[in-house]
Order: structure tokens, then sequence, then C-alpha cells
């Protein structure tokens, strides 16, 4: 689990660089992967979404691409990446904490997280808001790093330990918010793990989908009706 303050403040310090620096860590892949989870939430029909820790809003634009009938909002609880989001075209944002969301039981069809559980206080409280508000038979998408279950573990952990901190840091001049990040992904449940976290808080059929090669994955679930 993370300490909140220092995340929002991490965060708060990186937005202006947070975009192109995503796209140089991934060599472009993070694209790819938003990409993949609009055309599975596009499946969905969703005329509601609530997208959370939305950050610079890069989901939320894809979002906003491809679901034309849906009403697409972003909520996180950095305001200086709210504003960046804003900026750049997501048209419905709300400053909110994902353990405490300012919304209705049964409010959306689809909640969203991207790269956002991974860094929260509580994973349980946050699945817990997610399922509040949600409709019955609602789904759940999440997106994050992992940690590969093959070959590529060991040089993905060198990589996440040695080069992606020095890197980011010469980028944005943060390098602490980066080793913050190594860390953060190698504690972070995948896979089964993760689909056991998500039924024990109330979903049902948990689903893990692997993407590149395992360094990150989609995980999908529902609503019971």
């Amino acid at each position: 689990m993370q300490d909140p303050e220092y995340v929002k403040g991490a965060f708060a310090r990186i937005a202006d660089n947070y975009v192109i620096t995503n796209h140089v860590l991934s060599l472009g892949t993070d694209i790819l992967w938003r990409k993949k989870v609009a055309q599975i939430v596009k499946a969905w029909n969703p005329t509601s979404l609530l997208d959370i820790a939305t950050g610079t809003g890069d989901l939320a634009l894809e979002f906003q691409k491809v679901l034309s009938e849906c009403s697409v909002t972003g909520s996180d609880f950095c305001a200086e990446m709210l504003a960046y989001a804003t900026s750049r075209g997501v048209q419905k944002t709300l400053e909110a904490d994902a353990l405490n969301l300012p919304f209705d039981d049964n409010s959306y069809d689809v909640v969203t997280v991207a790269f956002g559980l991974r860094n929260m206080a509580d994973w349980e409280r946050a699945l817990e808001e997610m399922l509040r508000v949600l409709k019955p038979g609602g789904h759940l998408l999440i997106l994050d790093f992992s940690v590969p279950a093959n070959l590529l573990r060991s040089p993905y952990i060198f990589y996440l330990d040695n080069v992606l901190p020095h890197l980011a840091g010469f980028l944005t001049q943060q390098p602490d918010a980066y080793h913050y990040l190594s860390g953060s992904i190698q504690k972070f449940p995948s896979g089964k793990r993760m689909e056991r976290l998500i039924a024990s808080q109330g979903f049902k059929s948990p689903n893990s989908i692997p993407l590149s090669c395992g360094i990150s994955s989609i995980y999908t679930a529902q609503k019971p009706t």
C-alpha cells in the first residue's frame, strides 16, 4: 500500500512531463495498451463511464474518441494532473479520492483505472468503492504494470531497478518519483493474485489479459446483478 501524500506530491511534480515520459519509457506501447482497453470497453456499449485516477487524461481521451454515445468522467486526487487533463480536452473531470468517491451508488455502466490502483493507499477499499458506484451488471477494467512470469522477469526487474529511474529522472528531473514507481510495480499483485483480490471485494468473473509478454496486464470483472 502507498503513502497518499507522497504519491500526490510526486505526481504533482511530474505532471507536465508525465505523458511524454510514459511514451518514451514504454517505447510507445502504452498507447497500444490504451487502444486495446478502449476496444474492450466499446464492446460493452456503455452510456456512462468513470475513469478513476485519470491522471493527464490519456485513457479518458481515448474513450472520448471511440465511445461517441458515452458520458466519460475522469477523476483524480491530484489537481495538477486534472488541470493538465482538462487542457488536453478531457470534457468532464472531478477532483476526488478513489477511496471515498463522491458519486451515488449504481451510477456508472463502466469503471476503469489505468496505472492508478497500484498507487492507492488501500487496494481493497478502492475496489469496494468501484463496486459501489457501478450499476448492477456493470463492468470493471483495470490496466496496470505487472512483472512477467517468464524469461523476461529478471531483465525486466533489472530495467525497473537500474534503467527506468535514471532515464525518467533525466526526462522529468524527479528521479525519486521513478524509484518509487519501480518498487510499486514489483509489490503489486498480478495475474491470478489480482483476480483473487478483485473477487474478494464482491466482483464476479475476474479475468486477466497479459500484454507485451506480461509487462502490463488488463483485468476485467463484473458487478453481480
